[in-house]
């Protein structure tokens, strides 16, 4: 039988998994308390703990904290982590400071099974899920790093998070818990290529934000460059958002990343506003971030500026995202690390 993965587990969960060692309930808080709120990465660290229960523990359920492997900085601020899970395997997420806030972009698998045309973690295809533990576990290890605070985290990394569906519930129990990491549920947010059912199981377990990636407006063309689309079609995903039980202030935002004469037209402007209507939602507009082997184009600033203009007249929220981390092969659709 495996060894525990602490690291891995709810607090509920952990509190039980104590009982199961003989332990009282409430030696699981401390536990928990000390992964996840104070960054602790061995036993030892755990001074309320006493000796014998820190030898028994390390003994009977090691931990494996994500070891930083690679470090780099732009000129902004942004920083792109690479991070070696405990089989050797790599992912890597992005840290991007601004004036009010701080965003940490973290990963959910190793590679991505979804084959999206313009990302380049789709070219590692799928290896495996991250446990709950390797997910918040790039967070810990990015707060070790930087010795700072960091006020929001979005699942937009390397792979498919609702692909990855129990552990990332898990994992953000863990950020929202009160002796975890006690995020806001609004400073969370969890991106989806479009898996149909797994976001209305998704909606109905958890409170954080939920993003779409859309990236066209019929469906030829989104079955060009994401395959998931000819399992759920636009149609079916568009009429999944309209019924999702959101709570009253929150909104659905859908990114909508821009390529240069294949989705940027006025048409498809148009078209985007009409295929939206009736939902609460935002529009997220992402210029193209090039990366090698691929053909596709950034298109222009004005494009994209008129692009933006005619959906914010119709009275939907719709925002340019800033590049961030490009000059690193950071930026959103970049991530990708070699063979393992």
């Amino acid at each position: 039988m495996p060894a525990p993965d602490l690291s891995s587990q709810t607090f509920d969960r952990l509190q039980d998994a104590l009982v199961r060692l003989g332990e009282p309930a409430f030696r699981g808080r401390q536990i928990f308390s000390w992964l996840h709120k104070k960054n602790a990465v061995s036993y030892s660290e755990m001074t309320d703990l006493s000796r014998d229960l820190r030898v028994r523990l390390k003994e009977a359920a090691p931990l494996h904290s994500l070891e930083i492997t690679g470090r780099q900085e732009a000129d902004d601020g942004t920083v792109k982590f690479r991070y070696r899970l405990a089989d050797a395997q790599e992912v890597e997420g992005v840290f991007m400071p601004e004036e009010r806030r701080s965003t940490l972009c973290i990963s959910t698998q190793v590679g991505c099974g979804m084959g999206c045309k313009f990302c380049a973690t789709a070219t590692m295809g799928f290896r495996r899920n991250l446990t709950a533990g390797e997910i918040t576990g790039q967070l810990e290890a990015a707060k070790r790093k930087l010795g700072e605070p960091i006020s929001n985290v979005v699942f937009m990394g390397m792979g498919e998070p609702l692909a990855n569906l129990e552990a990332v519930l898990a994992a953000v129990d863990i950020l929202l818990h009160s002796h975890g990491h006690h995020m806001s549920r609004r400073h969370v947010t969890v991106s989806t290529a479009g898996l149909v059912p797994a976001m209305e199981e998704f909606i109905h377990r958890t409170p954080v934000k939920l993003a779409v990636s859309l990236n066209a407006t019929t469906n030829k063309v989104r079955d060009r460059l994401m395959p998931i689309n000819k399992k759920y079609p636009i149609e079916s995903l568009l009429e999944c958002c309209r019924h999702l039980p959101l709570r009253h202030t929150d909104r659905i935002t859908f990114e909508y990343v821009m390529l240069d004469g294949i989705n940027d037209s006025q048409e498809d402007a148009h078209r985007l506003i009409r295929i939206l209507r009736g939902i609460r939602c935002k529009v997220n507009l992402i210029p193209f971030n090039p990366f090698s082997g691929l053909s596709y184009r950034r298109p222009n600033e004005d494009t994209v500026e008129i692009f933006q203009e005619t959906v914010a007249a119709a009275g939907i929220t719709v925002m340019t995202r800033k590049s961030r981390g490009h000059s690193l092969q950071g930026a959103c659709g970049q991530l990708v690390v070699g063979e393992k």
